[in-house]
């Protein structure tokens, strides 16, 4: 059976379950009670330390997390490069976005001592790790390794 995710649609609030090929680009999933085109949303989520075992430990896809803090100069820097990843690689990864200074307890769970740090997990574990501000093309390249 092909693995699911649930999207809520933006226009009736009914619950879909998508399988994940049909996130893939070039294809259109709707919702099942009311047509409108679904969308997984590309732009990163927000987890917090409350959230982040079920949106990241819980995730049938590979989830990259942006370790930030705003008033770090290189986290400003990759911001934009993070946003465009998720966009790139819809359907394949989520991407979400932790503040380390509101959410002390899972940065220091992950020993994230420098900033910014991605980190990919996989089946809720850790799986590789980039700690420092990279050119896209060099993080693009260090993803598809890694989601290989």
């Amino acid at each position: 059976m092909a693995e699911t995710i649930q999207i809520s649609c933006s226009n009736c609030g009914a619950a879909n379950r998508v399988p994940l090929d049909k996130l893939q680009p070039g294809r259109a999933p709707v919702c099942g009670l009311c047509k409108t085109p679904l969308s997984a949303g590309v732009a990163p989520m927000i987890v917090t330390d409350g959230t982040f075992s079920e949106q990241v430990e819980g995730s049938p896809l590979p989830v990259l997390v942006d370790f930030w803090a705003p008033w770090c100069g290189p986290c400003r820097i990759l911001s934009p490069v993070v946003e465009q990843l998720a966009s790139e690689f819809a359907g394949r990864i989520r991407v979400a976005k932790m503040n380390v200074d509101d959410n002390p307890a899972t940065a220091s769970r992950f020993d994230v001592r420098g900033i910014p740090a991605l980190i990919l997990f996989r089946g809720g574990l850790e799986a590789s790790r980039q700690v420092g501000a990279q050119p896209k093309s060099e993080l693009k390249r260090w993803l598809e390794h890694a989601i290989a």
